[in-house]
Parts: C-alpha cells; sequence; structure tokens
C-alpha cells in the first residue's frame, strides 16, 4: 500500500482519489475551498454535462492539439466507463442532442454526490479548508506535501489535480502550475479557453441579445482557415458568444491569442447562393408592394434587419420592387458571409477552461506521471489539454485522473 495525496478537489481529483483507493492505497484527499466540486457544480449551466457519448474513436477530433497524448488514458476509461461508474453511484444519466450527457435530475449536485459517495465507500480521507504551499521532494521522488496552515502529510505519491485558471472563484488559481514549475517542470503560456470573443464593429452592440442558431460560422487568421462549424450563438454588448463561438475561441487562443481575426456567419448554410436569391425574388414578387422592413422578417430576425440593412445600403423604407439587382446580391453575400473582426477574448473570469499548462512532454502519457520526479502525476485542466464544449472536457478530467490514481504502484 502507498500513502497518496490528490491535491484538489474537482473532477480530476475526485475520479484520481477513488482510483488510487479503490487499489487500495491510503489516500487523502486535499480541497483548498469549503466543499468538493465547485466548479463540476457550475458546468453545463448547473446542469453538469458529464462527458459525450460519442464513440470513442471520434472524441479524439473534439480535442485542440495533443490528442494523440490522451489515448492511453481515453481508452483505459473512456466514456462509457465514466457513465457506468456513476450510475452504480446512484446517479442515473440521460443523453442528449449532440450526444452530451447529463443527469437526469438535471442537477450537477447529484454529480458530486455521488463521487462523495464514491471516496467515503474507499474510504479516501477527504480535508477541506486544506490548501497546499508546496510539494515536498527528496532525491527526485515526491515525500510529501506542506499545508499552508501549518503541518505536513507524508506521501509516496502526489497527484495534482488543481486545474487552471478559469473560474478562480472555484479555486482555480494556477496553483498548480507553480508546483510544476518548483519541480522544473515547464508551463506553456497559459490563456482563457472555451470563452466569449470581443467584436471590433460597432453593429455588434445593435444585436445584443440576438440568439442565432443553426448557422455556420469560419474562423480564419491572415488568410487561413483556423475553425468552421455550425451551431449557436449569441450576440453580446461586447461581441459573440454562445456554443459555436466559445468553440471558436479555442482555436482562436491556441493560433492566434491577441491579434485580429477574421470571422464570417453563414445566416442561411442550407442555402446555396443562387437559392437564396432566388428566395429573396420570390419574397419581393408576392409583397414588393411593402417596404423591406416588412418584407426581410421571412429571412432574418427583427434585430438583424437594421444592421443588414445599414450593411447593404439598402433603406427600411424601400419598397421590395424597387430594390436593384446589384443590392439584391449584396443581400445575399452579407446573409452568406457576415463577417466580423475578432480582436480578443474575455477574461479568464468568463472561461470555461484554460489553453496551455503543464507541458505534456515532461509526462508519461501511459500513467501520468512526471518523467521528472518520481512520484508525482498530473491529471486534468492543469495539462495542456483542452477540447471543444459538449463534455469532451471534463472527459479529459475523467480519463487522465483515473490513470493516474489506478497507475501508482505499492511500495
Amino acid at each position: 500500500m502507498s500513502r497518496v495525496v490528490v491535491i484538489g478537489g474537482g473532477a480530476a481529483g475526485m475520479m484520481a482519489a477513488v482510483a488510487a483507493a479503490e487499489l487500495g492505497h491510503d489516500t487523502t484527499l486535499l480541497e483548498k475551498n469549503e466543499k468538493l466540486g465547485k466548479k463540476v457544480y457550475i458546468t453545463g449551466k448547473g446542469r453538469c454535462n458529464v462527458t459525450n457519448a460519442c464513440d470513442t474513436e471520434q472524441y479524439f477530433n473534439h480535442v485542440f492539439g495533443n490528442s494523440k497524448f490522451l489515448y492511453s488514458a481515453v481508452y483505459q476509461y473512456d466514456a462509457r466507463a465514466v457513465m457506468e461508474f456513476i450510475e452504480n453511484q446512484g446517479c442515473p444519466l440521460k443523453v442528449e442532442r449532440g450526444q452530451r450527457v447529463f443527469p437526469v435530475s438535471d442537477h450537477s449536485s447529484d454529480i458530486i454526490k455521488a463521487f462523495q459517495r464514491a471516496l467515503q465507500d474507499n474510504y479516501v480521507k477527504v480535508k477541506l479548508y486544506s490548501e497546499v504551499k508546496k510539494i515536498l521532494m527528496q532525491d527526485g521522488h515526491v515525500t510529501g506535501v506542506e499545508l499552508k496552515k501549518g503541518g505536513k502529510i507524508e506521501a509516496d505519491a502526489v497527484i495534482v489535480a488543481t486545474g487552471g485558471l478559469s473560474y478562480a472563484t472555484t479555486g482555480s488559481t494556477g496553483d498548480g502550475y507553480l508546483f510544476a514549475k518548483a519541480a522544473g517542470h515547464e508551463v506553456t503560456p497559459t490563456y482563457p479557453a472555451l470563452v466569449p470573443l470581443t467584436i471590433k464593429e460597432v453593429d455588434c452592440k445593435e444585436l445584443q441579445g440576438l440568439s442565432l442558431r443553426n448557422v455556420k460560422a469560419s474562423l480564419s487568421y491572415k488568410g487561413k482557415n483556423l475553425y468552421e462549424d455550425f451551431g449557436e450563438m449569441l450576440f453580446t454588448h461586447f461581441g459573440v458568444s454562445g456554443p459555436l463561438m466559445l468553440s471558436a475561441s479555442s482555436i482562436y487562443s491556441a493560433k492566434c491569442y491577441g491579434e485580429e481575426a477574421a470571422l464570417s456567419i453563414d445566416l442561411k448554410p442550407a442555402l446555396t447562393k443562387e437559392q437564396l436569391d432566388k428566395r429573396i425574388l420570390r419574397e419581393i414578387e408576392e409583397n414588393g408592394a411593402k417596404n423591406m422592413r416588412n418584407i426581410l422578417p421571412s429571412l432574418f430576425p427583427h434585430k438583424l434587419i437594421p444592421v443588414m440593412c445599414k450593411r447593404c445600403g439598402i433603406e427600411e423604407t424601400m419598397r421590395g420592387f424597387d430594390l436593384t439587382k446589384e443590392k439584391r446580391q449584396k443581400l445575399v453575400e452579407e446573409t452568406k458571409n457576415f463577417c466580423f473582426t475578432v480582436t480578443g477574448t474575455r477574461d479568464f473570469i468568463e472561461a470555461i477552461i484554460t489553453h496551455g499548462g503543464v507541458s505534456l512532454k515532461e509526462i508519461n502519457p501511459s500513467t501520468m506521471e512526471s518523467k521528472l520526479v518520481k512520484g508525482l502525476y498530473f491529471a486534468g485542466e492543469v495539462l495542456d489539454l483542452d477540447a471543444v464544449t459538449g463534455g469532451f472536457n471534463l472527459q479529459i478530467a475523467w480519463s487522465t485522473g483515473h490513470l493516474a490514481g489506478s497507475s501508482i504502484e505499492w511500495v
């Protein structure tokens, strides 16, 4: 039996502690907050998008870079394994659109309760209000941890599962990066990810509160296409948000953070330009005596019409019959290529996850153990791993946490 200390009572930490304890290790879980799973509690707007039930082979397509690093972790403990574990702990799950998995109750607290039961059943010692000051090492091997409030806990293995920098109020304040650096590890630059984007154009503010569904978004930088997908988005007073934009933001943070990038929105992706032109012509033939303000609601939400007309040089009071071919074609172009300039992202306070973290070059992907310090493991968001929305990031936490906990040897 080894003495194991897990730092961080979030998704990765709770899973790591359970996995280590199931092997019979003497396991202690340290959490600096007053309760476990504070970030888990707010994920999925309080519903907790536990994982994604897509085929395991397809899972890696949703990870931003470094996906090969996850092969061992995910294949050893995939979405099916996570779902089975949680349901066995008395929390039934359901699969919704996009293969997103949620508790049937729609309460994230039920996921946390499931883990609390597992921790208790496996005799994990959970210590709240226990912030770690530093990890103790000697001769290239972990020997324990020192607590900020005083005192030391001896350990044969330490798992760092402290999260990143997103949602600092939940305890993710970058502690793990400091622990990693103190152990000689490289930490790659960190940026907010799965975060709203800020937009340059002033007419974006006029669209504040407008939600669009089934649109196609493309993000490009210096003429190179970085991201393209379909989904939902929301205009805000500073820019754009919603699932589609949050996923785009992670690519932006990884490829061109702080630089201007081009965002193009296809408002009618199901129609070609020719089909859209014919539809506009048909609307004019049938309602041409009306002004454009009263014709366009068949194509666009009301809030979008003034902005669209302004961009196309169309007067809202103009009769449909008076719309020139040139302006009609401009309307088609703007509908298929509604362009904005991305100037940056909102801060970590609004980010769901962190891009960057402990460099994977110095972590063994088969065990999550440090290649530099024996007995030191890393799991979850503290690592340089992130994915799109839809439960994929929590799966990173479950898989890496489980692999770290189950890889600890007996001493």
